[in-house]
């Protein structure tokens, strides 16, 4: 039989690869297939579905519109963004806050710049709940900044450990900001898969180096090191891996 190549555990998604959306008002970068962008080879990542880095200009934004069974995270880098859903919420959303909705089986919302003069930068990140037609429900929580100081603070679980927001998914989110020079010791146990992305900031994962915006997926059981390169601000997906990944 002819020999195959193994897959390797770390594979890594390139800023620059990724897909893009312009208008007027919005820069947005896609990490897996949304929208018009479209890569069958970039379809998600186990139950992670979807990673924007979204640019909005002063006083931009999207209007109204529909969402049902997903898992709507949102984690703004700077600036500060105006929502409000049809369950009645309206909320600003900043730095060191963590908004999260379940659509459930259907929630409609908007999201602006709160500011008509300076842009926003966040982080919007959908992942797939564990069963379809969940009742909608929304969920904004605040964490001091020290506590993602040179370690990994979790920020979205399904169990709301350690004051974190619930998610309606075996998904652990975790945001870690990070020294340069700094180093993590990681282990990746059997039947979890993780994804990193890096929100600023520059680092190597064992001997593959990452910048802003570059991802990177582990498949199946791993020893890592993470060495800061700078100053950075990395999120860290920690996922079952009891379905086939949708990354290739």
């Amino acid at each position: 039989m002819p020999d195959t190549d193994p897959i390797p555990a770390l594979i890594v998604r390139p800023a620059s690869s990724r897909g893009q959306t312009r208008l007027g008002w919005l820069d947005s970068r896609h990490s897996f297939s949304f929208g018009e962008y479209r890569d069958i080879h970039h379809m998600g990542f186990h139950a992670l579905r979807v990673i924007n880095d979204d640019r909005i200009a002063p006083g931009g934004g999207f209007g109204e519109h529909p969402h049902r069974d997903m898992e709507i995270i949102t984690w703004v880098l700077d600036g500060a963004l105006k929502h409000a859903d049809s369950l009645g919420h309206e909320f600003v959303l900043k730095p060191n806050e963590l908004q999260g909705m379940t659509a459930g089986r259907g929630i409609y919302h908007s999201e602006f710049n709160a500011s008509l003069t300076a842009p926003v930068h966040l982080l919007q990140i959908w992942i797939r709940p564990r069963e379809r037609g969940l009742a909608p429900a929304y969920d904004q929580r605040a964490f001091d900044p020290d506590s993602f100081r040179n370690r990994f603070r979790t920020v979205a679980s399904p169990d709301g450990a350690d004051d974190s927001l619930v998610i309606q998914q075996d998904a652990l989110v975790s945001v870690g900001r990070f020294d340069a020079l700094h180093r993590v010791r990681l282990e990746v146990p059997v039947g979890r898969a993780v994804w990193f992305q890096v929100a600023r900031g520059a680092l190597a994962i064992d001997d593959e180096s990452l910048a802003e915006g570059d991802g990177a997926a582990v498949n199946g059981a791993a020893a890592l090191t993470l060495t800061m390169r700078e100053e950075t601000e990395l999120l860290m997906f920690d996922l079952a891996a009891d379905d086939p990944p949708r990354q290739s």
